[in-house]
């Protein structure tokens, strides 16, 4: 038996009454699909009949019906007064949604099926439909209905229909050959994606034919109703409207300036930081450093863009990468012409041998020099500063050590840069290329600086504590020293979900001003701006869409499927993939489906799990 079948048909748990006096649990008798021998009783099976009953006698709490190629189940919990597990099965696909729901609170929590835990019943319920659709199942569950209501006066009988019940029901689940086969998909670890309120709102549960019982929860299923966001800041009201001061810009920094698209919906986070940003201008301590830090796909690019428009600022950025060096944020030192001299043999001899490196860049001659690293620093930072300086400094902190290098690195690319006199005419020249990084500390933008937790070396960061101080400064190759402007803002963005990220150094987090973490938007404001970005009018599709996407992220955090991503850029090429193919359910494959995980069981359970639920395949008709 495979294990996922096994949560359900667990034959080692203890038996509900009349049976729970029986030596064994194997019936002399065997149903139609059987092998003919015998059957065992399981106790799955006999407590969903026997709720059931209850539920068509009006002895109990519960109901069973039907949607359309879906059952839906109402199975009262015995764990308290007010718990219900909710069932929802797609006959067409095998899938099953399943929440557990407390009718006081109104909360919904996760349903798992598992040996240890819950025994499957509600599922086996709200299969009930389905398997009156066989004669024989139909017929024993009427002798076994009489018996029940008559308190068993022939209890041999009743086993013996039960065993039947038992025995077809296993046999039509468990056996993909069988004539009258029920599909079922449950994956091994017992999850079930839940039924939510944003389901039950849509009134996509709402059964239309009620074969037991009276529904009280997915009776109160409404129709459709987009709800909008609660709070819109239109975006002419926004743009510049915490402007620390008024600037003069040149043509080519005011292109800079982002223009935010009309669609776009400000988020609270990006209000509140330039709200900060704005008031504490002018204090000795101003709020310029901000870190977003959420999943893939909530948009905190897009809120960094935001922050420079509401605050008027040119916008910049620098994405990092696995091998991003300090160096890499402060700049590049480039040759103009070959040939030339400076006029030191070492020095053209270290010129060559850079050459032979890739060039005269920080990394290059900080190996050239032989310095320690960021391990060494981060290690032992008082016996670094004393190797560098000869001094000892218990205190010495691997920021001190940092400054050194760059100082120690920075004298020699200037060295290495100059020329002799008499080769002014022909000797080559090199020239400094700084980075957007320090263009826009130095004239005050807004910098982005993306993914800084992918860098390998978890110290390069710390390299610029210097810059991310009100005060801070930094020497360049050149000579100049670059002090950073008061308007100059740092916004870090980093992913908390893509493999490969890391942590950020403490004193980094330390020095921002405000940390905000970016969830995924509210289903609202995700309808709301999918719409607007693709032009897609059905605004009821796209929340179902919507309720996929959530569903997806939730089954994925759930069953550890961490290898992909999904969110609001999956969301929009679905739509516009939509559009095109005329078919959401293959649209979905090959967009939210594939970017979610390269594993094909783990795509198969997205499918069965996640889309089929809300967005069934297109059958389509074959020419002969």
């Amino acid at each position: 038996m495979s294990a996922y079948i096994n949560n359900i048909f667990n034959f080692s748990r203890p038996l509900p009454e009349p049976f729970d006096k029986l030596k064994s649990k194997k019936i002399t008798i065997s149903s139609m699909y059987g092998d003919g021998t015998s059957s065992t009783l399981c106790a799955t099976v006999i407590k969903a009949i026997h709720a059931v009953c209850h539920c068509m006698n009006g002895t109990g709490e519960g109901a069973v019906g039907i949607i359309d190629h879906r059952t839906a189940a109402e199975y009262k919990s015995s764990m308290g007064p007010d718990a219900y597990h909710l069932v929802v099965y797609d006959s067409s696909s095998g899938s099953v949604l399943a929440s557990v729901y407390d009718k006081n609170t109104e909360i919904f929590e996760s349903y798992v099926l598992n040996p240890s835990g819950r025994d499957g019943a509600a599922v086996m319920m709200a299969l009930f439909p389905i398997l009156m659709q066989d004669t024989e199942f139909r017929d024993n569950f009427s002798k076994y209905r009489d018996q029940f209501n008559k308190s068993y006066p022939d209890i041999k009988a009743a086993e013996y229909s039960m065993a039947l019940l038992c025995d077809n029901a296993y046999r039509r689940v468990n056996d993909p050959s069988c004539p009258a086969h029920i599909p079922l998909n449950v994956d091994k670890s017992g999850n079930l994606m839940r039924v939510s309120q944003t389901q039950m709102d849509s009134g996509n549960f709402t059964p239309t034919t009620v074969t037991a019982g009276e529904f009280t929860i997915f009776a109160r299923s409404g129709s459709p109703v987009i709800q909008k966001a609660t709070e819109i800041i239109d975006v002419s009201d926004f743009t510049g409207k915490y402007e620390f001061r008024k600037r003069a810009y040149s043509p080519q920094e005011q292109i800079l300036i982002p223009k935010l698209p009309e669609w776009y919906i400000i988020p609270k986070e990006v209000v509140d930081i330039c709200k900060h940003a704005q008031a504490t201008t002018g204090r000795p301590m101003q709020m310029r450093n901000f870190l977003l830090r959420g999943p893939a796909g909530t948009g905190k690019t897009m809120g960094a863009k935001a922050i420079a428009a509401g605050l008027n600022l040119p916008y910049m950025k620098y994405t990092c990468s696995a091998q991003t060096e300090i160096f890499d944020f402060i700049g590049m030192i480039f040759p103009d012409s070959e040939g030339g001299s400076t006029g030191d043999a070492q020095l053209d001899q270290e010129r060559e041998i850079l050459k032979g490196m890739g060039g005269i860049n920080y990394a290059n001659v900080s190996k050239l020099m032989k310095l320690p690293n960021l391990d060494d620093m981060d290690y032992d930072p008082a016996g670094v500063y004393q190797a560098l300086t000869g001094s000892e400094n218990d205190a010495a902190t691997s920021q001190d050590c940092m400054a050194l290098v760059m100082n120690m690195v920075t004298e020699k690319v200037q060295a290495l840069s100059k020329r002799e006199e008499s080769s002014h005419t022909s000797g080559q020249t090199y020239r400094y290329v700084e980075t957007d990084f320090i263009k826009a500390l130095k004239n005050g933008y807004l910098i982005e600086i993306q993914e800084p937790s992918t860098i390998v070396q978890p110290g390069v960061l710390v390299g610029l504590n210097s810059l991310l101080e009100q005060s801070g400064s930094i020497t360049l190759p050149t000579g100049e020293v670059i002090e950073r402007h008061p308007d100059a803002v740092v916004v870090v963005t980093t992913n908390i979900s893509y493999e490969g990220c890391r942590s950020l150094n403490q004193s980094v987090i330390d020095r921002m001003s405000l940390v905000q973490d970016i969830e995924m938007p509210s289903p609202e404001v995700m309808v709301q701006r999918a719409m607007a970005v693709t032009g897609e009018t059905d605004e009821y599709k796209v929340s179902q869409m919507v309720q996929v996407v959530n569903d997806l992220a939730d089954y994925c955090r759930k069953n550890s499927i961490t290898d992909g991503s999904y969110g609001m850029r999956s969301l929009i090429d679905w739509i516009i993939s939509a559009e095109i193919t005329g078919d959401v359910y293959e649209s979905a494959k090959y967009t939210i489906i594939s970017k979610a995980t390269s594993d094909e069981l783990d795509r198969e359970s997205l499918i069965t799990s996640v889309l089929e639920p809300i967005f069934a395949p297109i059958r389509r008709k074959v020419a002969i």
